[in-house]
C-alpha cells in the first residue's frame, strides 16, 4: 500500500467516525437538494517527491491528465474563459460553475493570476534570490470577488521554498485549501499542484523536494457514504505511481505542455465510482 493510499483510507475512516455534519450548507446537487457533508478540520499530509512519494491514490482512477490541463489554464494561459478550457484542453467539468451566460467562472483563478502577474513575479523572485521566503501565490482576492459572482477558490494558496542538499537544489511546495471534497477532488488537487511545482523546478533546473498539503475543511458529501465504504474495502495496487516531466532542465515555464507529463506505474483499482457533484 502506498503512502497516499494509507493517508486516503485514514482520512475516510476519520471523517466517517469522528466527523460532524455541516449546517447551512451552500452547495446543491443538480436535483436542487442541499448538499450536506460530514467533515473534519485541519487535515495535513506530507510527501517527499524526491523519494518517489506522490499524493495519488490507487483505490480509484484519478483523471490526472484533465487535472494537469486545468493547471495550464490557470497558471500558463492565466484565463477564466470556459471556451478556452473546453476547446484547447477538452476539459468540461468547470462548465457547471459558469457565471450567468458570461462564458467564464467569474473573476477567479486564472483571472486573478493574470491581474497580479503572479507567475512572472514568482519566477523573478526565485531567479534573483532562490532563498527568499516570499514566494506566495494567493488567489484569495476580495476585490475580485466583489467584481463578479463565482465559486470562491478552494485551493487558494501555494508557497515555494528551496533547499540545497549535497550540492543539489530542491524546490518544496505547500498547498493550502479552505475546502476539499475528499473522495472526488483530494488527489486531483494535490497532483495538480505537484505538477505546478515540477514546472517551476524545471524552469530553474532544480529537483522537486517535499510537498506539504493542508486542508482546512475536509469532507465527504452525504450522498457519498456508500462509495466511501467501498473505497475502504478495496485492496490498493502494489506499485508506487510516479509523475515525470519529460523536458530538459531549464525549459521555460511557459514552453512546457500538458503532454510533457507522464504518469508511470499507475494501475488503479477499477471500476470507477460515480459521484453526483455538489455545485
Amino acid at each position: 500500500m502506498t503512502k497516499a493510499d494509507k493517508i486516503f483510507k485514514a482520512n475516510i475512516e476519520t471523517i466517517l467516525t469522528q466527523g460532524v455534519m455541516s449546517e447551512q450548507a451552500r452547495p446543491k446537487y443538480k436535483n436542487g437538494q442541499t448538499a450536506n457533508s460530514k467533515y473534519i478540520t485541519g487535515s495535513f499530509a506530507q510527501y517527499d517527491l524526491s523519494k518517489g512519494e506522490f499524493p495519488i491514490t490507487t483505490l480509484r482512477p484519478i483523471p490526472i491528465k484533465s487535472a494537469i490541463k486545468e493547471i495550464f489554464w490557470i497558471y500558463q494561459d492565466q484565463s477564466n474563459d470556459l471556451d478556452l478550457l473546453n476547446e484547447k484542453y477538452q476539459v468540461k467539468y468547470w462548465n457547471d460553475w459558469e457565471v450567468g451566460d458570461t462564458g467564464t467562472i467569474g473573476q477567479r483563478y486564472g483571472a486573478v493570476v493574470k491581474k497580479h502577474d503572479i507567475i512572472n513575479k514568482i519566477l523573478k523572485q526565485l531567479a534573483e534570490n532562490p532563498w527568499n521566503r516570499r514566494n506566495v501565490i494567493s488567489l484569495w482576492d476580495y476585490e475580485a470577488f466583489e467584481e463578479s459572482e463565482g465559486l470562491l477558490p478552494c485551493a487558494f494558496q501555494t508557497m515555494f521554498d528551496v533547499r540545497r542538499v549535497d550540492g543539489d537544489i530542491y524546490l518544496d511546495a505547500t498547498l493550502t485549501q479552505r475546502s476539499n471534497d475528499m473522495l472526488v477532488a483530494h488527489h486531483i488537487n494535490a497532483m495538480q499542484y505537484v505538477a505546478l511545482q515540477m514546472m517551476i523546478a524545471k524552469h530553474f533546473g532544480w529537483k522537486v523536494g517535499k510537498f506539504f498539503y493542508f486542508v482546512n475543511n475536509l469532507h465527504i458529501y452525504d450522498n457519498q457514504f456508500d462509495q466511501a465504504q467501498e473505497l475502504l474495502n478495496r485492496t490498493p495496487a502494489d506499485k508506487e505511481p510516479r509523475l515525470i516531466l519529460n523536458v530538459p532542465d531549464g525549459t521555460n515555464f511557459f514552453d512546457i505542455k500538458p503532454e510533457d507529463f507522464q504518469l508511470l506505474d499507475y494501475e488503479p483499482v477499477k471500476p470507477q465510482l460515480k459521484f453526483d457533484l455538489a455545485i
